[in-house]
């Protein structure tokens, strides 16, 4: 292990990470570093425990009956699982964009300012700046500065999912994870939403769930490979797709498995 890496800003880092929910376990010992200021992948069957990783990173499972876990997650080389830490603030440092998109039923403008005004205390030109630049941030400035007034529910399904992720960016995380944010969208939403994480990654930690192996090998510089909970493989994306070392990896990636 790098031990650089622990004082990087957005590094996040598993170390013998399991997780439980009741008796039934989701991860094994998961060693897995993911480098700030890049997209990472989560590939891997349905089941393998993608989902419960990300989570694990904001502390979302807490929220589920029975969950427990063991060894260390770290953010910025501080232990996320520390109990002197604020959960409600982690969240605003983690942000979550889910599968389908979810705004709240309220204007474009007060879905974005949701989060500055209630944790920053923002209001009036302050608020408005944030408002715009997260929109901005998200690409979707130009599309709805005439409807920020407007319902968010009227937006197509790709400007919601947009809408989603603005609303996360105006939180000013450092760290953005994304939970198969386009399974629900068209090839053309899908591609504004790659081209979106390829310029989010130059200020952030992303990491994206996806069962499309397609779009990891195009949005993601590292690739880590779950199955049955387990940590397969993680290495640089074009190397994983077309050099595995381990055997399972070749066999899921080339459709044999999963």
């Amino acid at each position: 292990m790098n031990t650089d890496l622990y004082t990087l800003p957005g590094a996040v880092i598993l170390e013998r990470f399991s997780a439980w929910f009741g008796a039934a376990p989701a991860l094994h010992n998961v060693d897995l570093t993911v480098r700030p200021r890049s997209v990472t992948a989560l590939i891997g069957p349905s089941g393998s425990g993608k989902s419960t990783l990300l989570r694990a990173i904001n502390r979302l499972n807490d929220e589920l009956p029975g969950a427990r876990h063991s060894g260390r997650l770290l953010l910025d080389g501080a232990n996320v699982y520390a109990p002197t830490v604020d959960v409600s603030e982690l969240r605003q440092r983690v942000g979550m964009v889910f599968q389908r998109s979810n705004p709240f039923p309220r204007s474009v403008f007060d879905n974005v300012a949701y989060g500055p005004r209630l944790n920053a205390g923002l209001t009036g030109r302050a608020l408005d700046d944030a408002v715009e630049d997260a929109l901005r941030r998200s690409a979707l400035w130009d599309e709805v500065k005439d409807r920020l007034h407007h319902n968010a529910l009227t937006l197509s399904g790709g400007q919601q999912q947009r809408l989603c992720i603005a609303r996360t960016l105006a939180n000013r995380p450092a760290v953005l994870l994304l939970d198969e944010p386009t399974s629900a969208l068209d090839p053309q939403a899908t591609q504004r939403i790659e081209e979106l994480l390829y310029d989010l990654q130059q200020d952030l930690t992303i990491i994206i769930v996806t069962h499309n192996l397609h779009q990891a090998a195009r949005v993601s510089r590292r690739t880590a490979l779950l199955i049955d909970g387990v940590l397969v493989e993680d290495a640089a994306t074009d190397r994983l797709f077309t050099r595995p070392s381990n055997s399972r990896t070749e066999a899921f990636i080339t459709g044999r498995f999963g």
